[in-house]
C-alpha cells in the first residue's frame, strides 16, 4: 500500500504520467475475452491488485503479491496523508455522486481536496469525449482524475484520451466515487480481509448480484482448467530440466526487427537479466522476435514478463512475435491464460 502511495505521489509532484489500474476479478474475467480491455491494464504505468481471488491466485503460482491494494483503500490513504495534498477530478458515476464526492473532501480538510467533477450521463466513449470535456478537465489542473462509467467503459475512455488529458494521475475507480459521496458504505475491515467484501457490496447495490455470480463460476473454471494444472505442472514441470545456470540469451539488432534467442530454463529467481535485456531491446523502437527454440522451461513469472512486453509493443504500434515454443511451453502459457501471445492477433 504504503509504495503505491508513495509512487502516485512521486508522479503527481513531477508532473509525470500515472495510469493506474485496479484489476479485480471482474477485470480478470473481462480481459480473457475482450483484447482492447486487456491491453488497457497491460499499458497501465501502475497496476495493483484489487480482489482477494487475485491474491489467492498469486500464492497458488507461487508469485511475489503481499498484499490487496484497493482502489478505495488507497484512496483512503491519500486522504490521510497530508504532506503533498492531491487535487481530484471526479468523472462519472450515478446522478449526483461526483459533485457530492468533491464537496465532501473540500468538507474535510483531508490530504485530498476537489478540484471539479461531471456527470456526462450515459453516451459512448466518443460523445464523453468532446473537446469541451477535455478542456474542462484540463482546465481544472487536477493532479487526479478519477474516472467511473464502469470498468470497461471506463478504461476504454482512459485510453481514447489519455494523450489529450493534463492531470497526471489517471484512474478508472467506480466504486470510490460512491464511497467518498457516502451514498453507498464500504464492507467492514473483517469482509475486506477475509475476501466476503463481495457480498457487503451486494447487500449496498443487489444490481450486483448477477456480476458477481458470473464472475464467481468464471474464476471456477479458470481455476479447475487452468491454474490448478499450473500448480501441479510447476511442481514437476523442472524436475530433471537442468540447472538455472543453463540460462542464455543472444540478441540480434537486425534492419526490421530485434531478435532474442532464449535456452535454458526461465524461472522467477533468474529474471534479471531478461528484464534487463527486454529493457535494452525495446529502446531499439522495432518490431521483436521472440524465439523460444532452446527454452526447456519456464515459469508463470517468465510468461508474466512476455506478456507486458507484449503489452509496451502494442502500446507503440509494434509487433511481438513468438516463435518456435515447444509444446511444453504452449501448455504452460495456455495454463497462464495468456494464450493471446500465440495468435496471429497478438502480433500485430
Amino acid at each position: 500500500m504504503q509504495q503505491a502511495v508513495l509512487h502516485l505521489q512521486d508522479a503527481a509532484g513531477q508532473h509525470k504520467r500515472c495510469f493506474l489500474s485496479t484489476p479485480n476479478l471482474n477485470f480478470a474475467v473481462a480481459c480473457r475475452s475482450d483484447p482492447a480491455f486487456r491491453d488497457s491494464v497491460l499499458q497501465s504505468d501502475l497496476v495493483i491488485a484489487d480482489g482477494m481471488p487475485l491474491v489467492w491466485i498469486a500464492w497458488l503460482l507461487n508469485i511475489p503479491i503481499r498484499e490487496r491494494v484497493s482502489g478505495s483503500s488507497l484512496m483512503e490513504s491519500l486522504r490521510q496523508t497530508s504532506e503533498q495534498p492531491l487535487s481530484v477530478y471526479f468523472f462519472g458515476g450515478p446522478d449526483g455522486a461526483a459533485k457530492a464526492a468533491c464537496e465532501q473532501l473540500n468538507k474535510s480538510g483531508s490530504g485530498l481536496r476537489g478540484a471539479g467533477f461531471d456527470s456526462p450521463g450515459f453516451g459512448s466513449v466518443e460523445e464523453m469525449s468532446t473537446p469541451e470535456t477535455i478542456r474542462r478537465i484540463n482546465e481544472s489542473r487536477a493532479d487526479f482524475l478519477v474516472v467511473a462509467l464502469g470498468a470497461r467503459k471506463g478504461q476504454a475512455w482512459i485510453m481514447h484520451n489519455r494523450d489529450r488529458l493534463t492531470p497526471p494521475l489517471l484512474s478508472h475507480l467506480g466504486a470510490v466515487v460512491n464511497f467518498v459521496a457516502g451514498t453507498v458504505k464500504r464492507a467492514p475491515q473483517l469482509l475486506q480481509c477475509v475476501g466476503l467484501e463481495w457480498l457487503w457490496r451486494i447487500k449496498e447495490e443487489p444490481a450486483l448480484r448477477r456480476r458477481y455470480v458470473g464472475d464467481g463460476f468464471a474464476f471456477l473454471g479458470v481455476l479447475f482448467s487452468r491454474i490448478i494444472p499450473y500448480t501441479f505442472l510447476a511442481r514437476v514441470g523442472r524436475l530433471g530440466k537442468g540447472e538455472l545456470s543453463d540460462a542464455a540469451i543472444e540478441v540480434n539488432f537486425l534492419v526490421s526487427q530485434c531478435e532474442i534467442r532464449l535456452q535454458g530454463i526461465w524461472i522467477y529467481e533468474n529474471l534479471d537479466l531478461l528484464r534487463e535485456c527486454f529493457n535494452k531491446v525495446v529502446l531499439a523502437g522495432k518490431d521483436v522476435r521472440l524465439d523460444l527454440t532452446g527454452i526447456r522451461y519456464a515459469d508463470s513469472a517468465f510468461i508474466a514478463l512476455v506478456v507486458l512486453l507484449h503489452g509496451h509493443q502494442t502500446r507503440h504500434a509494434r509487433r511481438l512475435i513468438i516463435s518456435n515454443p515447444s509444446r511444453a511451453i504452449r501448455r504452460i502459457i495456455r495454463y497462464c491464460c495468456a494464450d493471446f501471445l500465440l495468435t496471429a492477433a497478438s502480433s500485430r
